[in-house]
């Protein structure tokens, strides 16, 4: 996403523009056929039809909101128009503060699981534990909803009461907890010093001050030993993406020269972003990890370091959201999330609907059944590539291959000193690819 204050101007002119030109359709235009305004006409009759004959009255707010949000909701999945309540939540959403209980969730195979509690926060204080499922909330259930409407039930104004019903392995009674929403803080970071002095450093997403937060958790890692850092392991899994300028700056950190990415609208290129000399972490071999929930902003960053050589990804092949959206700002606190841009790699790449295709390839233990996971290229009205990037990209080739055993954890919540111990089998192929980059021999 792109916020960028010309183009905030440009919606609102855009809509002064329409406003005005719906008031002057009887001068300009010369028959019906030949108006560029009829559509305008149609909804006009919808809506007289809808006020005068619906069984129940209709509130005209509602039904425009409606239409307007069905105008931009048939372009693509990822463009939309957001009410006043909608908006408000998807800007707490990239400032990193919001108003809630203070828990990150997993939402995995219609079941809403606990990964940690944020620190200090009301669920903190309440006990909840990662692995808890979540199973009510208000007495609701909520396995099988939709996500954005679990994530609006769990939110909501400072001071108010939210009741939530808990399962947790090895209870058989629910766990049930009254919580009481406080502002919360979240940083997108997090960061530990491993063994043999490797920076582990796992994006949540990116957000405002997300760049900032690295730099802090470089500069701890740094401060705690007087060895200098000796390589970097990113990771990057569940990362849904969010600003695109932390996300480049992210990247430049881990460049000294080259591509970060280069944006197109309409076959046309717009904008071509280059690093700069001096990153912070570029000279420390990298490796970065993916997965199927990689996407947007986290798909350019890899898609940077893997053209250019400085990282080795690891993972599964990325979700394959290749497109821009800007956020417009619109009248009565209402916004638009429109797509108006595809980014690419510095070589060409095309990320939309195909995603990043990891250098060593992670075979989850057991067979993905059909329709379990979702990328970009399953959803219905998906932008495609575009043609000559879409050639480039399937002409990359394939990496390593390797299988992961059926111990296979997922992502750890809590990552060991030496990954290579635990149970999350990605991370642990990527430390142990991270020492051969490093040259460090592993310990036996």
């Amino acid at each position: 996403m792109r916020k960028n204050g010309w183009l905030r101007t440009a919606g609102l002119a855009l809509a002064a523009f329409v406003g005005g030109a719906i008031a002057t359709q009887a001068v300009h235009a010369t028959t019906q056929s030949q108006s560029p305004y009829n559509p305008f006409d149609q909804l006009a009759w919808a809506l007289v039809l809808v006020e005068n004959h619906h069984v129940d009255p209709a509130q005209r707010t509602k039904i425009i909101d409606g239409a307007i949000k069905g105008m931009v909701a048939e372009l693509d999945p990822h463009s939309a128009y957001m009410d006043a309540k909608e908006y408000a939540l998807f800007q707490s959403d990239t400032s990193g503060k919001f108003a809630g209980i203070g828990i990150e969730v997993d939402f995995r195979d219609e079941r809403v699981t606990v990964l940690a509690p944020i620190e200090g926060s009301p669920a903190d204080r309440a006990g909840i534990k990662p692995g808890d499922e979540i199973v009510a909330i208000e007495g609701k259930p909520v396995r099988g909803e939709r996500v954005d409407k679990i994530i609006a039930m769990m939110r909501g104004p400072i001071k108010t009461r939210v009741h939530i019903t808990l399962h947790r392995i090895g209870q058989t009674d629910p766990i049930q907890a009254d919580l009481v929403r406080e502002e919360i803080h979240t940083v997108s970071i997090v960061g530990k010093r491993l063994d043999n002095d490797f920076a582990y450093l796992r994006i949540r997403q990116f957000q405002e001050g997300t760049h900032d937060d690295m730099l802090r958790a470089v500069a701890k890692m740094r401060s705690e030993h007087a060895r200098p850092l000796r390589g970097v392991l990113l990771d990057m899994r569940n990362n849904p993406g969010g600003l695109i300028d932390e996300a480049e700056a992210i990247a430049d950190e881990m460049l000294d020269a080259g591509g970060i990415y280069s944006t197109r609208h309409r076959g046309q290129i717009i904008d071509e972003q280059k690093a700069s000399a001096g990153g912070a972490l570029a000279s420390l071999p990298i490796v970065a990890l993916v997965n199927e929930y990689s996407a947007s902003s986290s798909e350019l960053v890899a898609g940077a370091v893997q053209d250019n050589k400085r990282a080795l990804i690891v993972g599964t092949q990325t979700f394959g959201k290749g497109s821009v959206q800007t956020i417009f700002d619109l009248p009565g606190g209402t916004g638009m999330r429109l797509t108006t841009m595809r980014y690419y790699t510095p070589s060409g790449r095309s990320i939309q609907a195909q995603g990043i295709l990891p250098d060593v390839l992670i075979k989850p233990a057991k067979p993905v059944q059909v329709g379990e996971v979702v990328r970009e290229r399953d959803i219905d009205g998906h932008l495609s590539a575009e043609a000559a990037a879409s050639a480039r990209a399937t002409s990359t080739a394939q990496g390593t291959v390797v299988q992961a055993p059926e111990n296979d954890s997922g992502p750890a919540r809590d990552v060991l000193a030496d990954p290579s111990k635990g149970t999350d089998f990605t991370l642990a192929t990527g430390y142990k690819l991270l020492l051969e980059r490093a040259g460090i021999k592993a310990a036996n």
